[in-house]
């Protein structure tokens, strides 16, 4: 029995129309679409869209500048209060901070000379009589002294040594008996001369800390620290029985030398003028009882008050 192929290698003829016929009908079939390239569509699409890209592109690239800046920069630290108190903390524990008699001490520093009287013992030679202090209180040269520290004789040279070194003769401009002052003037003067800050003792109360700035026994520019212990006293000389009234006294150490200089406050202003210490002793040491000119009434007598 014959089997019949599943598959035919031979290819299949095509049948022949019979003749006559009329050819069978030719289906179109339409041609695939063409596409433009893309690059092409997307020319076309900025094209259409040029204005708005055109503002749309500064504006990315702010925002894209603004979050990289956002990104880089350190978010800023927002400091508590306890972490203030921690730094100063440290900050005292870590460095030594001036003392506010340092601080005043500075201040004054410029403005305070030492006066030395001399006096002839032969004619050749000059000796030294005495030796006080002196606080410049104008800038050309105009000083505040003891008239104790320069003396009344007309004659006798006073000599002035200012901070910087510079040395210069004075002149007694004007003496005060009842209050022990001296008004001086130095002939010549540093260029960068400070004169003392001067300051009303309206205000100033017993307890008030205050600084006592001269040269005791010639050594200085010395400083010492004490309190206010009273206001308006009265005190006898007993060089000659000169009563001196309305007075500063204080407690800081104050020795022959400090007479004339400056009795200041924390902030380095004059409230008075050192001009006697309490001393049951001959020598004159001190113990623990001072008194000062207010500077109201010094200030009075170079005819220059600010009060």
């Amino acid at each position: 029995m014959k089997r019949t192929p599943l598959y035919s290698r031979s290819a299949r003829r095509q049948r022949a129309a019979p003749s006559g016929a009329p050819p069978p009908p030719q289906t179109h079939v339409p041609a695939p679409e063409q596409r433009a390239p893309r690059f092409v569509r997307s020319r076309a699409m900025v094209k259409r869209h040029e204005r708005l890209l055109l503002m749309a592109i500064p504006v990315l690239m702010c925002m894209l500048l603004f979050g990289a800046y956002t990104m880089l920069t350190p978010e800023e630290r927002r400091f508590t209060q306890r972490d203030i108190d921690a730094a100063v903390l440290h900050t005292l524990e870590n460095n030594v901070l001036p003392s506010p008699e340092s601080k005043a001490y500075a201040r004054i520093r410029p403005s305070v000379v030492r006066v030395v009287q001399e006096g002839e013992d032969n004619a050749t030679h000059k000796a030294t009589r005495g030796v006080g202090t002196g606080v410049v209180i104008i800038d050309k040269g105009v000083i505040l002294t003891n008239l104790h520290v320069v003396g009344t004789d007309d004659r006798t040279r006073i000599k002035v040594h200012f901070a910087d070194g510079h040395q210069s003769d004075a002149i007694v401009l004007r003496r005060l008996p009842e209050n022990d002052l001296a008004v001086i003037q130095a002939l010549s003067v540093p260029d960068d001369l400070v004169p003392a800050t001067l300051r009303s003792t309206q205000g100033l109360a017993v307890g008030d800390k205050v600084v006592a700035v001269g040269f005791p026994f010639n050594i200085g520019p010395s400083a010492s620290s004490g309190i206010v212990s009273g206001l308006k006293r009265t005190y006898m000389s007993p060089r000659d029985n000169e009563v001196l009234r309305n007075l500063i006294q204080f407690d800081a150490a104050a020795n022959p030398g400090n007479s004339g200089g400056p009795l200041i406050t924390m902030s380095g202003e004059v409230v008075g003028i050192v001009t006697a210490i309490l001393s049951p002793h001959e020598q004159g040491s001190f113990v623990g009882i001072g008194f000062a000119v207010p500077i109201e009434i010094a200030a009075a007598a170079a005819g220059d008050s600010p009060f």
